[in-house]
């Protein structure tokens, strides 16, 4: 019987249609993350020697002024790109993940991106994740939505029921068939990517690789439960598909209008005009009053004192480090508000697969917002320790080249990643246990 089964779940064209959708798109989305990495890649490669071929043309303009010099050079910092990247593109095509900075205000510099074609933005990106959360269910659907209600139709389950084998067990068999197969070309398509894309065997390629298998079972569930209320084949395919656009579609547009008008996030624009202008400002204020503002900011450069006339090094960074610390306040609450929005979402999540799912990958592959929060807060971190290197040497007007300028190399970003995995499978495995036996239980006389 099993055989049989099989024999015919193959003959059918739809599975033969299922299969070549799945494998085209699925060697598209391979490319578009290869595509993805190799570029990214690229730029980062260029950019060490780009740094070091600046260094070099910088220092040889500007050797006598240490002041002037470091007003041009520029010093690169680094977010690796995680090669599961590949799989879950998330906003990482959108954030830079080099940061070129110089030790002036750091603020403006911060939000300077690569430019992407505005079309491709609006396209986006079709990655693996895109293919497992949008186009998987769809396959799972028109494999499943009438594996009972044809055999009802045709009158072929009233002669199941008269031979006296287990209904139960028959219906059980036709969609383990399809979930074999559905989670073998899964399986397939992460192999392919997996070799194709670099990625080692790590922990957080297992992590995805569950996620996307819990996943499918979701959508497995969802069919199971729909073709147990035995209604007919059209009804079952206008609830599932009813069902694709309320979970894939509609939820999480709702739930990001939710989150956004409950955090708006208006110091974006408030903080940029603050650093400007407070940096401008200082061109009118009294130079004393700037260097006070300093002093109290890095007190051991108190000794540095202020030359009464003429332009001095002292105050015009004195009044770039005030266009930071005027705007700090607005950038805290932006990024205290993008956090929060983060662990809204994730909460929300818990109870939509689709959203949670696709949280997951961009957390596991480090293409999260808050992944570039932390990365830009790193940023501020990294700036900071340039200007306490070479603060001391400006104030006490150090020729340039004394100064090892080799040792000054791109900085690579270290990520952590916090991402749980017991928090975000405990409650899809939950649902898909909810969905099954709430249909099973249901229709127990049904199959007696």
């Amino acid at each position: 019987m099993y055989f049989i089964l099989i024999k015919q779940f193959f003959r059918s064209k739809t599975v033969l249609l299922a299969f070549g959708i799945l494998m085209v798109l699925g060697f598209l989305s391979i490319g578009t993350g290869k595509q993805f990495l190799t570029q990214k890649q690229e730029v980062i490669a260029k950019t060490t020697v780009q740094q070091q071929k600046h260094i070099e043309r910088q220092t040889h303009l500007y050797k006598d002024d240490l002041g002037l010099l470091l007003y041009y050079l520029k010093f690169s910092f680094i977010n690796p790109v995680n090669s599961l990247a590949g799989i879950s593109i998330g906003q990482s095509d959108l954030n830079s993940h080099i940061q070129n900075v110089t030790i002036l205000n750091l603020e403006g510099q911060k939000y300077d991106t690569d430019l992407v074609n505005p079309m491709r933005l609006h396209v986006g990106n079709l990655d693996i994740s895109f293919l497992i959360i949008f186009l998987f269910p769809l396959i799972i659907i028109a494999l499943n939505f009438n594996i009972l209600s044809e055999e009802i139709e045709n009158g072929t389950w009233k002669m199941i029921v008269i031979q006296g084998k287990s209904s139960f067990q028959y219906l059980l068999k036709k969609l383990s068939i399809r979930v074999f197969f559905v989670l073998s070309i899964l399986g397939l398509l992460l192999l392919l990517a997996k070799i194709t894309l670099n990625i080692p065997f790590t922990k957080g390629f297992l992590q995805i690789v569950l996620m996307s298998y819990l996943y499918l079972l979701f959508w497995f569930a969802i069919c199971f439960f729909v073709i147990l209320l035995r209604k007919s084949s059209n009804t079952n395919a206008i609830v599932l598909l009813s069902s694709w656009l309320v979970l894939v579609v509609f939820l999480p547009v709702l739930i990001n209008n939710y989150v956004t008008n409950k955090y708006p996030v208006e110091e974006a624009f408030t903080m940029t005009i603050k650093q400007r202008d407070e940096y401008h400002k200082k061109w009118d204020t009294d130079k004393k009053e700037t260097i006070k503002k300093f002093y109290a900011h890095y007190p051991q450069f108190s000794n540095y004192q202020l030359q009464e006339e003429g332009f001095s090094w002292l105050w015009y960074y004195a009044m770039q480090q005030m266009g930071d610390d005027e705007s700090k306040q607005e950038r805290d609450a932006m990024y205290n508000k993008i956090e929060k929005r983060e662990k809204l979402s994730k909460s929300i999540s818990k109870f939509f697969p689709p959203l949670q799912v696709q949280l997951a990958m961009n957390d596991i592959a480090n293409t999260s917002l808050t992944h570039q929060v932390n990365f830009l807060n790193a940023t501020t971190k990294f700036h900071e320790d340039l200007r306490l290197q070479f603060y001391p040497k400006i104030f006490d007007k150090k020729p340039a080249n004394s100064i090892d300028w080799k040792q000054y190399k791109p900085e690579f970003y270290k990520s952590e990643t916090t991402f749980n995995l017991y928090n975000n499978i405990i409650y899809m495995s939950c649902i898909i246990i909810l969905l099954i036996s709430f249909g099973v239980i249901r229709n127990k006389k049904f199959f007696n």
